[in-house]
């Protein structure tokens, strides 16, 4: 018959290494350190089941691997998701761009709105141009741009 303490301490096994597999497949979850607190707490229940209930020495290896863990996850965490810098958009960059008027533009005000992709920019024009219409971005300044309705753009030949 196998007693509750390697029950126990098999269980603590297992699902430490669950969590290990659980990281692998989904890095970014910090799964690391808790499944080598278990891991090591199973161990150490399953082989020395007295140095970690009686005694600082359990405390102590539960812990080493806490630390461990973390210096290792650091740089793989640093390995699987590389920085890179943020995205901006720049108005400028919008010219010759098509969106949509969300918010009516009135001539010479920054109230309108147009949709350009994902994203919703403050719009003037010279012209009123009611929310529905596609426009295309003639100009782009400071955080917000310049539309004109696209049936009064002049087609390239």
């Amino acid at each position: 018959m196998v007693d509750a303490a390697t029950v126990t301490a098999v269980v603590l096994m297992v699902v430490g290494v669950a969590l290990f597999a659980l990281e692998l497949f989904h890095p970014g979850a910090l799964l690391l350190i808790p499944g080598s607190v278990l891991l090591a707490g199973g161990l150490l229940y399953l082989f020395l089941p007295s140095l970690l209930l009686n005694s600082w020495v359990g405390i102590v290896v539960v812990t080493a691997a806490a630390v461990a863990a973390a210096l290792i996850e650091i740089p793989y965490y640093r390995h699987v998701s590389p920085g890179h810098p943020p995205m901006t958009t720049m108005p400028m960059t919008l010219v010759g761009k098509e969106g949509i008027v969300v918010v009516d533009v009135i001539p010479n005000t920054l109230r309108g709105k147009v949709r350009v992709g994902s994203e919703i920019w403050s719009a003037n024009s010279s012209m009123p141009i009611s929310a529905g219409t596609p426009v295309r971005i003639v100009s782009g300044e400071g955080v917000s741009i310049k539309v004109v309705p696209i049936a009064s753009v002049p087609a390239a030949s």
